[in-house]
């Protein structure tokens, strides 16, 4: 597997640096961004989960949060390396830990779930499909990318909250190269589905632009699980831990989580 860290050369850009709110003793909860975002998107999330008593961990990824340069040269093993450390570390503080993926980190929770005794899995509009068209061009980067370079990927649907928009650090590009490891990415947490035991919650918008339920339905018939759940939304985009809406995330995830930890939480909104 590649070095976790080999990716990155740049600083950390200001606003995307990991968030550390990890205390001996406490439910443990790892949060995974997705791809060419940071921590940014999980923030909210992270700071709920920690007031109703959680210990939580939001790594940056490698590649990410700094510049394309690094983002263009890191891998999906190198991410996949880097979220397995992380929970290695929380599990030393907190043997109790769950795993929470919003969007690719959605797809790196699977992973992980399929291979580690956790005590929940939540997955917000986890990545686990990728349309026929971004296929394409995933398994032609070799043709196309050197000449054309970065492409733009925003999409201004994909957070319709105009303020959280503004305040979102993702490079909104991608480039060949990194699109093929979104591509492995998806293709390695789709076989891990069948193999995750932990009792999963899938959060999906109806009007997500990246992700169709459809992809969420399909997932949740491949988990191995026997306690599993699929929650519709509506009203907004892709990144639903900041959009409109976002509370009923937040009280869904606490739930959730609550539900299934080993020591004595408080769900938000009890």
């Amino acid at each position: 597997m590649d070095d976790p860290q080999g990716a990155d050369t740049a600083p950390i850009l200001r606003g995307a640096e990991p968030i550390d709110l990890q205390e001996e003793g406490s439910p443990g909860v790892l949060l995974l961004h997705g791809f060419g975002d940071t921590p940014q998107t999980l923030s909210l999330l992270a700071d709920r989960l920690h007031k109703t008593g959680y210990s939580v961990l939001v790594p940056l990824l490698p590649g990410h949060g700094r510049s394309m340069r690094d983002f263009t040269r890191s891998t999906a093993d190198q991410w996949i390396g880097a979220a397995e450390q992380s929970l290695v570390a929380m599990r030393r503080r907190n043997a109790d830990t769950s795993i929470v993926g919003l969007s690719m980190g959605g797809a790196l929770a699977v992973v992980l779930a399929a291979r580690t005794d956790i005590s929940a899995l939540v997955l917000i509009a986890p990545y686990l499909g990728m349309p026929l068209q971004l296929r394409v061009a995933a398994a032609t980067h070799w043709v196309w990318s050197r000449p054309i370079g970065a492409v733009n990927a925003r999409n201004p649907r994909s957070i319709r909250d105009p303020i959280e928009r503004e305040r979102n650090l993702a490079y909104g590009a991608v480039t060949g190269r990194a699109l093929y490891q979104l591509w492995r990415m998806v293709r390695r947490a789709r076989k891990a589905l069948p193999s995750v035991a932990a009792p999963t919650l899938i959060i999906q918008s109806r009007e997500d632009p990246r992700i169709s339920p459809q992809v969420a339905e399909s997932a949740l018939a491949l988990l191995g699980a026997e306690e599993k759940r699929l929650v519709m939304t509506e009203g907004a985009g892709h990144i639903i831990t900041v959009d409109y809406g976002r509370e009923r995330v937040f009280s869904e995830v606490s739930s959730w989580l609550a539900a299934h930890a080993k020591r004595k939480v408080t769900a938000a909104g009890d």
